[in-house]
């Protein structure tokens, strides 16, 4: 088998088993069998076998029938509890990830098809069956809203708390989580507890329940209770002064120390709902060891653990909405690292729970660009974060220099995130991208409000990076796909994600172009670019405040620019306006169809019987003229017989055609019953076409009543403007030949602006080099002046001893000479010659170190004539005069050596002399 073939095995494996479990369906459907029942849960466990991750989220059809028939089976009474179970294990391995339990929520209604499957075993609830259903609810339902109305949520709730109260430790601990999943956010599940009559006595239980040994259960208590009772007086005293610090540490140690993935994040939960109340806020702000709490749980950062982090993320998000707190979380992340050492240090945990704790922004950056799956969340989590500490720490008076250091440690790992981008990796890769995108922007946004940071930003930043961006972006929002042709006012729109980065990178340039080189030329380029025009018409026509705002902000940079398409800008936004006005209607003509009740079966039995009645009718009526023509005169019998045998004929011709009438009657009822029914939508939408177009007609009226008077004067303007044609004209053919120039001069210009660049970037190079070269030039200059001092004082140094050694040799004729008279002076002399040795061992040495200096100097030679060949004339005018130099010290090295053999000779003679 091939790679491909292997690969696509899987995915032909989970189409094929859809297509038998639809087939098992309906077969259990129609007959349920035993044998059925059994295919049916066989095909069931097949599919759950396999891995079907993201099969819901992707709106195919085929999975889509496939779940909608196995709820409908689920929660059918009369399903065997066997296969029941089965099912639920299948829809709740398809719902393992958050979109698809949101599709399983909404879209399939399991929820309510889950409570039903508890009511009908609600008599036993320890049945297995009954704690898989409350299981998976749990799951379902977290951070999803559940309406009280919606079909048995009101029963599943009364079992909830009869469970809860009748303590069975079996299903206390899921019917507490689920419930709190209920109450979380919900007004009108809280509302429908509070308004039981066992409420007090369901507060006592509850109460109970936080002296259990389960940490969890403890949890899902105090979440329920703050749900129930924060803004009442039970809450007031259960979470007042005394008591709200240890929930503080309690919920503080469960998040730090774990017990469960599950238990942190409904610790965090619970959290984040306490600090909706502002008591409880500022209860938080002034809890003493909160610096040193939030400090542990971002060390739950290092876990490199995507839902740990994600969930940490969440609460430290929540504790930014909060003004006291938000100054804390700033000291705690931008504070030293020294510092933190320092305080880890004073305490028993140890070096390495110190490290940990001193490296807490650290630890956020680190998360910004992590390989660990599922981390694109937290990155953009991390991003939203960093954006609000920073705005707040960037707020005060001064910056502190640590703030400063965490922005340099940031802004290499923030702006890495910009590069990747790739189209040809579909659509996803691009969303994402999107998203990561204004974030980053945001934030370096943010650091550039103070003037310290944006020196920072800008020093990073280049202009060539922020083009590739906004040139990678309009291409994508003017590309081709499908997805950019949804409408403007999408908010999942790709295109409407595309212009939104595209604007933050052009709110960016704009903020330093001043101090980026070639940005600002850059900037401007883009804002004349008519790609540019349909971004920031959608965000002049958006319903979000600040895209407005940046729309506008962009529009006052880019309007006193020669070669801004504003006229392409004014029909786009007109053509937004006119979308948005025709959704509005159909959505009024949708609200309206929706009015209109729908056509009852019971018309047409109504129209049936009465077409049945007007038929008897019509039978009596020709009985009774049958009656009434019959002659009152004697007659005889013959004609009588002759007139009723025509009047039967005619009867009988007429009873043909009347029956024949009937079927087409009874056909042309069913056809009216369809024809009512579409007339009745049509009618309802005609009705309302007919509001809009009386409408429409009372505003034309208006406007023609203004335009009546408008018109005269527009006649005189018409006069007028022929005139002004004629000379529009003419100006309009000169100005499309200064056009034709100087869309000349503009590919001039461009081409000239190239060569500049190139040019500049040559000269930027040269000049470079340049300076390099004057730097070796100067070396080189002091090294040949030391050389040449060095040789001087050479030359010198051999003058003098040259001078010495004609001294010697006068000094060693005279004394051959007085060699034969002088026996009495000999012992003087040999006195002497043992200085004159010692002295010629000396010059021995010197002449070693001369000798090691000459290699020196040869050495530095050979490397000067390297460094400067630019300088050929110097090298041969030295290389001559270091020749020479050579040749006199080769003859006086000949000269030592002379004198050595003298000296030695001499020796020799004076031995001869005493033989």
């Amino acid at each position: 088998m091939f790679p491909e073939d292997r690969k696509n095995q899987p995915r032909m494996d989970i189409a094929t088993c859809l297509k038998s479990l639809l087939v098992a369906i309906q077969q259990y459907r129609d007959s349920r069998t035993v044998q059925h029942t059994a295919q049916l849960q066989k095909q069931v466990e097949d599919l759950s076998g396999l891995k079907c991750d993201g099969l819901l989220s992707s709106g195919q059809f085929l999975p889509t029938e496939c779940v909608s028939g196995l709820v409908e089976l689920a929660g059918s009474p009369s399903t065997s509890p066997a296969l029941t179970s089965a099912i639920i294990s299948l829809l709740a391995q398809l719902g393992s990830d958050d979109a698809s339990r949101e599709v399983l929520h909404s879209s399939f209604n399991l929820t309510s098809t889950l409570a039903a499957v508890i009511h009908h075993h609600g008599n036993t609830p320890g049945d297995p069956l009954v704690l898989q259903c409350l299981q998976v609810l749990q799951k379902l339902t977290y951070n999803t809203r559940t309406f009280q109305f919606s079909n048995y949520i009101r029963e599943l709730i009364g079992f909830l708390l009869t469970s809860i109260q009748s303590q069975n430790e079996d299903v206390v601990m899921p019917c507490l989580g689920l419930l709190a999943n209920l109450c979380r956010d919900n007004p009108s599940v809280q509302s429908h507890i509070k308004s039981m009559e066992n409420v007090r006595q369901l507060y006592r239980t509850l109460i109970n329940f936080l002296a259990h040994n389960s940490l969890t259960v403890v949890i899902f208590t105090l979440s329920i209770l703050a749900s129930l009772t924060l803004n009442e007086k039970v809450g007031e005293k259960l979470f007042e002064a005394k008591n709200i610090h240890q929930t503080f540490q309690l919920v503080f140690n469960i998040i730090v120390n774990g017990g469960g993935t599950l238990t942190r994040k409904y610790s965090v939960d619970l959290l984040i709902d306490l600090l909706k109340s502002p008591k409880v806020a500022d209860y938080l702000s002034r809890y003493q060891h909160f610096s040193a709490c939030v400090s542990q749980v971002l060390g739950l950062l290092h876990l490199k653990d995507a839902d740990s982090a994600a969930t940490v993320l969440q609460l430290l998000l929540s504790m930014c909405s909060v003004a006291a707190l938000r100054s804390q979380l700033c000291a705690v992340v931008f504070r030293p690292a020294g510092a933190k050492l320092r305080a880890a240090s004073h305490r028993q945990a140890g070096e390495q729970n110190g490290g940990r704790k001193a490296e807490c922004g650290l630890a956020l950056v680190q998360w910004l660009s992590s390989p660990v799956e599922g981390a694109e969340k937290c990155s953009l989590q991390t991003l939203q974060l960093l954006t609000e500490l920073l705005e707040e720490s960037l707020g005060a008076e001064s910056v502190s220099e640590s703030t400063l250091s965490f922005v340099e440690m940031l802004l290499p790992v923030a702006l890495g995130l910009l590069k990747g981008l790739d189209p040809a990796k579909g659509d996803a890769h691009l969303r994402k991208h999107c998203h990561r995108l204004t974030h980053v922007c945001t934030l370096l946004l943010t650091l550039c409000c103070r003037d310290a940071t944006r020196s920072l930003v800008s020093s990073q930043v280049s202009a060539q990076l922020c083009l590739s961006q906004v040139e990678t972006l309009l291409s994508c929002c003017h590309s081709n796909s499908p997805l950019t042709c949804l409408p403007p006012v999408s908010s999942n729109n790709l295109s409407q994600l595309c212009a939104e980065a595209l604007l933050k990178v052009l709110e960016l340039m704009s903020r330093l172009r001043q101090q980026v080189q070639d940005m600002e030329t850059g900037f401007y380029r883009m804002l004349q670019d008519q790609r540019t025009v349909t971004p920031l018409s959608l965000a002049l026509t958006s319903h979000r405040r600040e895209h407005v705002q940046t729309g506008l902000a962009l529009l006052l940079e880019a309007t006193p620019l020669p070669d801004f398409p504003a006229l392409v800008l004014g029909e786009s936004i007109a053509a937004n306006n006119a979308y948005r006005q025709r959704e509005a209607e159909l959505s009024a003509k949708r609200v309206a169809v929706q009015e209109v009740p729908p056509p009852r079966m019971s018309s047409s039995m109504t129209d049936a019987s009465s077409g049945n009645k007007s038929v008897s009718n019509l039978v009596e009526k020709l009985q009774t003229g049958m009656e009434l023509q019959e002659p009152t005169k004697d007659s005889p019998l013959s004609e009588i017989i002759d007139v009723y045998e025509q009047k039967l004929a005619g009867f009988a011709s007429k009873e043909s055609r009347l029956q024949d009438l009937l079927e087409a009657k009874a056909l042309a009822l069913s056809q009216a019953d369809r024809l009512i029914a579409q007339y009745r939508l049509q009618r309802a939408q005609a009705e309302a076409e007919a509001r809009k177009l009386a409408c429409l007609l009372k505003d034309a009226e208006r406007r023609r009543e203004d335009l009546q008077g408008e018109l005269g004067n527009q006649v005189l303007e018409v006069e007028r403007s022929r005139a002004d044609m004629e000379e529009l004209l003419q100006h309009n053919a000169r100005l499309q030949r200064d056009s034709e120039e100087h869309q000349t001069l503009k590919g001039a210009y461009n081409a000239l602006l190239n060569r500049f660049t190139e040019t500049e970037r040559l000269l930027k190079e040269l000049q470079a080099a340049h300076i390099s070269l004057s730097k070796q030039n100067d070396t080189l200059r002091k090294n040949h002046e030391a050389l040449q001092l060095h040789k001087d004082k050479i030359t010198s140094e051999l003058q003098e001893r040259e001078a010495e050694i004609k001294s010697l040799q006068l000094e060693v004729e005279k004394k051959n000479r007085d060699v034969a008279g002088l026996h009495a002076e000999l012992r003087s002399r040999e006195e002497t010659l043992r200085e004159k040795d010692q002295e010629r061992r000396d010059l021995e040495e010197t002449v070693d170190v001369l000798r090691k200096e000459l290699n020196k100097t040869e050495q530095a030679r050979k490397d000067v004539s390297i460094k400067a060949s630019s300088l050929e004339l110097q090298k041969s005018q030295l290389e001559s005069k270091l020749k020479q130099k050579e040749d006199e010290l080769n003859k006086h090295s000949a000269m030592i050596a002379m004198i050595h053999s003298l000296s030695s000779g001499k020796l020799k003679s004076d031995v001869n002399l005493s033989l």
